[in-house]
């Protein structure tokens, strides 16, 4: 399958991207201890209701399961996919990572990044820190004939350098026509191996990093994975366009 975008779902999938940024950037101003995570939910799909444009996790299926929410509101020890409850009151001194895709006219973008709620140690901030420089290392990697290994290889030497590990059982992926597009992009590789990119194409890159070790499992809601020796992660995400010169940051406010 071809998944090289042409110049109108390009453009459609700017404009998505930076509705995508606009709500993300909302949804991190209401976080602060003694708000709920199903709150900061409810601020998401109304927002994208709001610019036109609708959540992409909200009904998503992984064989059976059906995701319940329309933002992913992950905790401290959890990676990705923490699922909002009303009962979930965030806490001074937690961090959490907010991760959100939107449909806009038929097309899809993906973002995430990791906040601070009120005042944290300075090892989680070290670990949000390293995380998003890792994502703004990987994307620098990105151009037309680069390699998906070429975007693994920073991420993974940047967090082993600072004393992480990066989580090996999840990935960044293509994005646009659907919410999941090939390639799998691995936050781990060895430079100049795997998928070779093409002008065009359009990808979630995202670092997961723990402070702790790289293993991870899922919880009985069969959906949030968390770290298995119960230490922090981290996550940030941007979806690109790969074009000849570089990458195009879609998930960015102008």
């Amino acid at each position: 399958m071809n998944y090289q975008k042409n110049e109108a779902e390009i453009e459609i999938m700017r404009i998505g991207g930076r509705i995508l940024a606009q709500v993300v950037a909302e949804i991190v101003k209401e976080v602060k201890p003694g708000v709920s995570t199903s709150h900061l939910d409810m601020l998401a799909r109304q927002s994208l209701k709001a610019h036109n444009a609708s959540p992409s996790f909200l009904g998503y299926r992984t064989g059976k399961f059906s995701f319940p929410a329309s933002l992913c509101t992950s905790v401290d020890n959890a990676v990705v996919h923490g699922i909002p409850s009303p009962d979930f009151i965030l806490q001074e001194g937690q961090i959490i990572g907010l991760d959100l895709g939107a449909w806009y006219k038929g097309l899809c973008t993906d973002m995430a990044v990791t906040v601070s709620v009120g005042k944290i140690s300075k090892s989680a901030g070290k670990l949000i820190k390293i995380t998003r420089e890792a994502l703004t290392q990987a994307i620098v990697q990105v151009h037309a004939g680069a390699r998906v290994g070429d975007i693994g290889e920073a991420i993974q030497s940047l967090a082993e350098a600072a004393g992480f590990n990066v989580v090996r059982a999840l990935v960044g992926h293509g994005v646009g026509r659907a919410v999941h597009e090939e390639p799998r992009i691995p936050n781990f590789g060895q430079r100049g191996t795997g998928f070779l990119l093409q002008d065009g194409m359009t990808i979630a890159i995202e670092p997961m990093i723990n402070a702790g070790k790289s293993e991870v499992k899922v919880l009985p809601d069969n959906w949030t994975v968390v770290t298995v020796d119960n230490s922090l992660s981290a996550h940030f995400e941007h979806t690109v366009l790969v074009t000849k010169h570089g990458a195009e940051i879609l998930t960015i406010i102008d």
